[in-house]
């Protein structure tokens, strides 16, 4: 009687394991297809000089040619480099702060809340095809020269005016131009960020606030010593997120010339070319999450 029981529970078992690979066996399929085929395809062109012919891709071994291609004949390459790690640098803090306040924002008790959380989550939905498109090409242009369908808060302040007055030097000065110019695309990329600290907000028991106003703790020492804390690890999640986003958003200088390469008909240069920025990104994303651990997470665990 055990027996059959058990063999039937295993059956059972069993047959929902096989329904389960049945219903994800189209993603592995498209997961090898798509991806992984892709990516090897990509690590042997960055090692061949690559020709496209009428009788297909014909891919010669060079080695690393076409790596010193792009770091020592190129000119292009290592600015492009620094472009899109210097809007890494600026936009990954941005980011994460802005949405972490409109997220405490947003979890607090007030009417219409739900109406503002869809809201701040909508750009997620329609962040694709042709209405992004449409959107980008609005924001192309700098902010402080557009016209007044920009509305009035572009015409109130001149960038160029204000760093000038201040004395900044031109580099200081681009980089505040910058950021105020992306503004608009940094708060519509802060969607999934925001659901995920409010996510973490709500894990927090109401207990440990109700005892801080008990002690008489302002609402800054609630941040710091318990909400903050308390998002440590929501706050490594979310961060992982932003800045794999950021590296291979298409509008990052760089992949946005691998693109233009590749559509043009070369596959030997750009693949290096990309490698080698995925290699520079994976070693910068390695030390900001190692940092985080052992000064910010490791303090609030011991």
């Amino acid at each position: 009687m055990f027996k059959s029981k058990l063999k039937k529970a295993r059956g059972i078992e069993e047959l929902k394991s096989r329904y389960g690979l049945m219903f994800i066996l189209p993603w592995i399929i498209g997961l090898i297809i798509f991806f992984f085929v892709p990516i090897i395809q990509s690590i042997i062109y960055a090692f061949c000089s690559v020709v496209v012919t009428s009788d297909g891709v014909k891919a010669t071994w060079v080695g690393f040619e076409n790596f010193v291609e792009i770091l020592k004949r190129d000119p292009n390459y290592t600015k492009w480099l620094g472009e899109s790690i210097g809007n890494f640098a600026y936009s990954l803090p941005i980011i994460l702060v802005l949405s972490l306040i409109l997220a405490i924002m947003l979890n607090q008790n007030f009417r219409g809340r739900v109406f503002f959380r869809a809201l701040y989550f909508l750009p997620v939905i329609i962040a694709t095809g042709k209405v992004m498109g449409f959107v980008f090409s609005t924001t192309d242009e700098n902010l402080t020269e557009m016209g007044v369908s920009a509305g009035m808060a572009s015409g109130m302040i001149k960038v160029s005016d204000l760093t000038s007055a201040l004395n900044m030097g031109t580099e200081i000065a681009t980089f505040i131009s910058d950021a105020i110019n992306n503004i608009f695309n940094l708060v519509w990329s802060c969607g999934i960020q925001i659901v995920l600290f409010l996510a973490g907000l709500q894990s927090i028991p109401a207990t440990l606030y109700e005892a801080s106003r008990v002690e008489g703790a302002t609402k800054w020492e609630e941040f710091w010593f318990i909400t903050f804390p308390m998002l440590s690890r929501i706050t490594l999640l979310v961060g992982i997120f932003t800045m794999v986003e950021l590296f291979i958003n298409e509008r990052a200088p760089m992949i946005e010339q691998v693109y233009g390469k590749m559509r043009g008909g070369q596959y030997d240069v750009p693949s290096a070319m990309i490698w080698f920025y995925f290699i520079a990104a994976c070693a910068i994303m390695g030390i900001i999450i190692l940092a985080f651990y052992k000064f910010v997470m490791k303090r609030y665990e011991a």
